[in-house]
């Protein structure tokens, strides 16, 4: 197939492309690169740097190709900047998606693969698997953007035919298993990579943010998935709407939790090193556990994670930083 990866630089989006690449699909990025990395990418991709807000970038992009559909990672994604800072987060995370579904309909591309995230639950009551129809409540402006865009994914098959996949996943984590590509944010947020990078040397402690919560040890609870195992998902969605599927929510996870403190003792595991740990207050708009069934997504993609154990998702995120310790800036 002719694919556009939006947001194809980043973390996730170049673990979509090497895995298209390999499977012999011919693959075209859009990355506005303020926090992707083209380093990341095959030479072989066809590659535009340039906002979705653009819509005259757009349309030249869809012009010159004939995509016969998308995958779109293209988000800010920080739970807390969302909450300081929300106009910024539904002016690009719900904006770009409405320029971007414009295009798609001008050019009469049909398919679309969303990522979204387990954030739209918000702050989910009692212990039970979180599936897809329990109920979306927002906590924090990133889920709600998300949220938005969900819905107007759904107006958008009504009104112009565009076939959807949403998948609301958890906690990403790991790298590629060759090591070439991996997790290197600019402002690194996510757990296990700061983890890492205090046993490197390249920070003086791990934060853990609240340890009041009511779990079993105080700290939150989440459930990780392997980057791999993530965007082949995608790629199962993908052939699905291929074959004519119908329009569909799937949430991607292990179904086994893990709290903050389990995942820090599980780094030191692998790495073989007590990490340095420092509590402070928590943060606006955690909730206290997310945790997913993948049911749905076992029976009707038939997908399967191939990595259930977290110290295996770890080791593959400790290769990568090990041989990349400053990213991809070396």
């Amino acid at each position: 197939m002719n694919l556009l990866i939006c947001g194809g630089a980043g973390y996730i989006g170049s673990h979509m492309v090497a895995l298209l690449i390999e499977k012999g699909h011919q693959v075209s990025v859009i990355d506005n690169l303020s926090t992707g990395h083209q380093q990341a990418l095959p030479t072989e991709v066809n590659f535009y740097q340039g906002d979705l807000r653009d819509e005259k970038f757009l349309n030249e992009v869809f012009a010159n190709n004939q995509f016969e559909a998308v995958i779109d990672f293209a988000a800010f994604s920080l739970v807390g900047e969302s909450v300081e800072n929300p106009l910024k987060y539904f002016d690009n995370n719900v904006g770009s998606v409405i320029h971007l579904l414009k295009v798609m309909a001008n050019h009469h591309v049909k398919k679309i693969v969303f990522s979204s995230t387990a954030a739209t639950y918000g702050e989910v009551e009692g212990t039970n698997l979180i599936t897809e129809t329990t109920p979306t409540k927002p906590i924090n402006p990133y889920g709600a953007s998300k949220k938005m865009v969900e819905d107007i994914l759904e107006w958008s098959d009504q009104a112009y035919g565009i076939k959807y996949t949403v998948l609301r996943y958890f906690n990403v984590a790991g790298a590629h298993p060759a090591g070439l590509i991996g997790e290197d944010h600019l402002c690194e947020t996510h757990l296990i990579p700061l983890i890492i990078k205090a046993a490197l040397g390249e920070r003086e402690h791990i934060k853990i943010f609240g340890e009041d919560y009511p779990t079993p040890d105080g700290t939150c609870i989440r459930d990780y998935i392997h980057v791999m195992d993530l965007v082949n998902a995608h790629l199962l969605s993908l052939e699905r709407l291929e074959k004519g599927g119908a329009s569909a929510i799937y949430n991607l996870g292990n179904g086994a939790g893990f709290s903050v403190k389990e995942i820090v003792e599980a780094v030191e595991q692998v790495v073989g090193a007590e990490i340095p740990k420092v509590t402070e207050a928590r943060r606006a708009g955690d909730p206290a556990i997310l945790v997913a069934s993948s049911a749905k997504a076992t029976a009707e993609l038939n997908w399967q994670p191939a990595y259930t154990e977290i110290q295996e998702i770890i080791q593959t995120a400790w290769k990568w930083h090990q041989s990349h310790p400053k990213g991809y800036s070396k």
